[in-house]
């Protein structure tokens, strides 16, 4: 069986195109594979806490040394870890925002990305002390923007700061492989945004065919 964490970071509901996406991809998904399980977690409508001088202050305690405002401090963080820690694949249903991921996004990296939970730190490594605890997962980013030519090349790749920050991130979730399928044009509303919206929601049947050939071959080499 394959555990999807399902997260949707956009605060708006059936407006949302990268939520439309996230869905489509999840009941595509199951559709070819119904007895794998869903962890759905909204960050977009129910945002994480924001870390904190108290957060901060317990994450780098041990656990056998935390008070009980100390634990209650790291609940929801833990919560959070464990599912991510359960999931094969990550599916992130995103909107750039400013250029960047929405500040709930922010809020479940910050709370996920922790020491000794999903990273280890030691300055006997150098200069390069951090290493992820996690490993093997898969990262689905479907995204929507309101411009165009984000990607590689384009006219607005310098100004991208949704994937690179996804990309620098994404090891310390443990993901060793990504893929990213985006809507683009979103302000423009014209022909050329329906064109984005069309091709997009037309690549997700393939990616997750793809991908579910991929966890096959695994399971078998395993």
């Amino acid at each position: 069986m394959t555990s999807l964490l399902h997260l949707d970071a956009s605060p708006r509901g059936e407006r949302s195109l990268s939520r439309r996406l996230s869905r489509q991809f999840v009941d595509a998904w199951l559709a070819r594979r119904p007895g794998d399980r869903v962890i759905a977690r909204d960050v977009g409508r129910q945002p994480p806490p924001f870390i904190d001088e108290a957060w901060i202050a317990a994450a780098f305690t041990a656990p056998a040394q935390r008070t009980p405002d100390q634990r209650a401090a790291l609940a929801a963080s833990d919560e959070l870890i464990d599912e991510l820690a359960a999931a094969d694949v990550i599916v992130l249903g995103v909107p750039m925002h400013n250029y960047g991921m929405p500040a709930a996004l922010k809020a479940w990296l910050d709370n996920v990305m922790r020491i000794d939970r999903t990273f280890t730190f030691d300055l006997a490594r150098g200069d390069f002390p951090i290493e992820p605890i996690l490993a093997g997962k898969t990262l689905v980013v479907l995204s929507s923007r309101g411009e165009f030519g984000f990607a590689p090349g384009g006219v607005r790749a310098h100004k991208n700061q949704l994937d690179p920050h996804l990309a620098s991130v994404a090891p310390y979730l443990g993901v060793a492989a990504s893929h990213s399928i985006a809507i683009e044009y979103q302000e423009f509303r014209d022909a050329r945004h329906e064109a984005s919206i069309a091709r997009a929601h037309a690549a997700v049947p393939a990616l997750v065919e793809r991908l579910q050939r991929d966890c096959a071959e695994s399971a078998r080499a395993a």
